[in-house]
């Protein structure tokens, strides 16, 4: 599984077009990867949200928004089928 549209950690921004990670192109290479096991996909993405967290915690003076993180790194699965 190697996607073109990876996180450039600690930053969390998209590697290929610098859009916060996951952009719309790294969602679609995911979901493909994950095709046979979606949940998975939800388990690996909380804990990247949770990476990524810490991350940006350290790296800026405020923390993250935790709604926004959530909605950044979870939300979008809904609109995924069979997640």
């Amino acid at each position: 599984m190697t996607q073109r549209h990876a996180p450039l950690k600690p930053l969390w921004v998209c590697t290929a077009d610098l859009l916060n990670w996951p952009c719309e192109n790294a969602k679609l290479e995911l979901v493909a990867d994950y095709e046979h096991d979606r949940r998975h996909l939800a388990v690996d993405l909380t804990a990247l949200m949770r990476q990524a967290t810490d991350d940006l915690t350290r790296l800026y003076s405020e923390p993250p928004d935790p709604a926004e993180m959530h909605i950044r790194f979870l939300g979008w699965l809904r609109s995924v089928r069979n997640v």
